[in-house]
């Protein structure tokens, strides 16, 4: 993808400063706003993600959470819960996804027939 700077996504040939492009550029996969939406339900393991019902390949998740870490979405520590392993929070950079995310949820149920809210993701003040 490129580097980042400045926390945002940096490429040596943007395809445009659109903010909609370069947002894309950073969440626009299949996979990327499913990790985040599994932040905000409470998830920080790596083996509580891969147990989501979508069935990510362990390969993309780890990509996934690279980029989100790199783009300063999310912070990796070392895990307090389980030696030798990570856990993954949100940043308060990727905290502001949750509009986005209420959105896109919003959307889904009046738009998308047999759809359900199923995880417990905190509402938009």
């Amino acid at each position: 993808m490129g580097d980042t700077m400045g926390g945002t996504m940096a490429k040596s040939h943007p395809r445009s400063v659109c903010p909609v492009a370069c947002t894309l550029d950073v969440l626009g996969d299949k996979w990327t706003l499913l990790v985040v939406r599994d932040l905000f339900a409470g998830k920080s393991h790596y083996h509580e993600f891969v147990k989501s019902p979508e069935g990510i390949a362990t390969n993309i998740l780890a990509d996934r959470l690279e980029r989100l870490v790199k783009n300063g979405l999310v912070k990796s520590q070392p895990s307090p819960a389980r030696v030798g392993s990570f856990s993954y929070v949100l940043t308060e950079k990727g905290r502001g996804l949750l509009p986005v995310l209420e959105a896109i949820k919003q959307w889904g149920l009046a738009n998308i027939r047999g759809t359900e809210a199923r995880l417990r993701v905190p509402s938009v003040p």
